[in-house]
């Protein structure tokens, strides 16, 4: 599967470890950027990823900032991507099964990496279970 990822400076160290993740578990990773910890603003690379996503039907994104919350905000902008914000394997299932989501985010000062990588395993193993939650996806695209 075709990943795109991208962080800001605060999420730069998280967002490599989860691209050696993907890597490792036979996925196509697409650094979309930051690649240093210089200062950049998060919008940016959210919007740069939930673009990508958008582009390239059936693949995913991994965004990473501080707390997460700023870069899932930027993502969810986009019609059509649903970025969870997720910081433990059972909301990002969850995200996957109910909700159809196509963006996962992380916060880089809330998980650690060990913690960060099951995570992104739950969020890439799950898949939307589609019947009523059809419906409720479909209202948030309205």
């Amino acid at each position: 599967m075709k990943v795109f990822l991208g962080a800001d400076h605060a999420g730069f160290a998280l967002k490599e470890v989860l691209e050696q993740a993907l890597e490792e578990l036979g996925h196509e990773a697409v650094d979309l950027g930051t690649h240093d910890t210089e200062r950049v603003d998060y919008p940016d690379y959210g919007h740069r990823v939930a673009e990508a996503v958008l582009a390239h039907e059936g693949s995913l994104g991994v965004l990473v900032c501080g707390s997460g919350i700023g870069i899932s905000i930027a993502a969810n902008r986009h019609p059509g991507v649903r970025a969870a914000l997720c910081h433990d394997g059972y909301s990002a299932r969850m995200s996957r099964a109910h909700n159809d989501a196509n963006v996962l985010c992380m916060g880089a000062r809330v998980v650690g990496e060990g913690l960060a990588r099951d995570v992104l395993e739950s969020f890439l193993g799950g898949s939307f279970e589609g019947g009523r939650h059809a419906d409720r996806v479909a209202k948030i695209d309205r």
